[in-house]
């Protein structure tokens, strides 16, 4: 596997596999991989040639008072799981390579940002202020450096992957967006890196995310067309859980991601949640199709 760490270097890669007749394939993460990230990469190895991953802690997407310098590092692990997955190369960037003038005077932060308008209003984007521009912003980069065909994304953070689909298509880039459903454990609880935080009894208590989830799910399915009503049983079954303090649960259409007044048959929708057990934040969501009136 080759691993880059300049952008001339891995785009100088990626031309010439475009030049051998090789389509290339993306997986952006922030490393610490685990099970979550694997389902990406076989996926991508499934719709591309030539698979990158890149590995990359990104400070722009992170807030003042989150986890950016706790957040778990593992680069060699990353590149010896990357390499036992048969993944072709890898772009493992410097923050000053990605943002070369970040600090630079007399700004002190850099002048050109990638927003995308209206879809990080609700959800996660409430509550982590510019978050979301700072995603768009990397992934951007991202796209530049490794000159993909397709990228692939986790649905678990489905407000990223909408944007991403959003930016995509109204920035005109020539790239597939592919989306992969979220990876569980055997009890439901979406993996993250973000679990190792958890004690032996908040992982006991997080499993009720999915639950609330499930139960929110069947509620639509079943012909309930009050996005509140279904928001109050998530809540209901949240409220099993003593230790969970419970940040946000929405029901948003899923191409805007606005909140949903009224269920429409045949509308997609995502029933989301931010839960914190003590300081881990936790999301989850699931996207359902409101049933067709007969």
């Amino acid at each position: 596997m080759d691993v880059f760490r300049t952008v001339d270097g891995m785009q100088n890669h990626a031309d010439a596999v475009r030049a051998s007749g090789q389509t290339l394939g993306l997986v952006p993460t922030l490393g610490a991989l685990h099970e979550g990230h694997f389902a990406l990469l076989r996926r991508a190895l499934q719709e591309a040639d030539h698979v990158t991953a890149s590995v990359f802690v990104n400070p722009t997407q992170f807030g003042p008072d989150e986890d950016y310098d706790a957040y778990p590092r593992d680069l060699e692990g990353d590149r010896e799981k990357l390499e036992s997955l048969g993944v072709d190369a890898m772009f493992a960037p410097s923050v000053d390579e990605m943002y070369p003038f970040l600090n630079e005077a007399p700004f002190g932060q850099p002048l050109a940002w990638v927003d995308v308008d209206r879809l990080d209003e609700h959800l996660c984007g409430a509550y982590r202020e510019g978050h979301f521009r700072g995603v768009a912003t990397v992934v951007t980069k991202l796209f530049h450096a490794c000159k993909p065909d397709v990228a692939v994304f986790g649905k678990k953070d489905a407000q990223q992957y909408v944007i991403l689909q959003r930016l995509v298509e109204d920035l005109l880039f020539d790239i597939e967006i592919v989306g992969v459903p979220t990876v569980r454990a055997d009890d439901g609880l979406a993996v993250s890196s973000r679990n190792a935080y958890l004690s032996d009894d908040e992982r006991a208590q997080a499993t009720v995310l999915h639950e609330a989830l499930q139960a929110a799910k069947t509620e639509i399915e079943r012909g309930e067309q009050a996005p509140q009503a279904v928001v109050e049983t998530m809540d209901e079954v949240l409220a099993a859980a003593p230790d969970a303090d419970v940040q946000y649960a929405e029901v948003v259409d899923a191409r805007t991601l606005q909140p949903a007044d009224h269920l429409r048959p045949g509308q997609r929708v995502i029933a989301a949640l931010a839960v914190f057990f003590g300081d881990t934040r936790l999301i989850d969501n699931v996207f359902v199709d409101v049933p067709t009136e007969t």
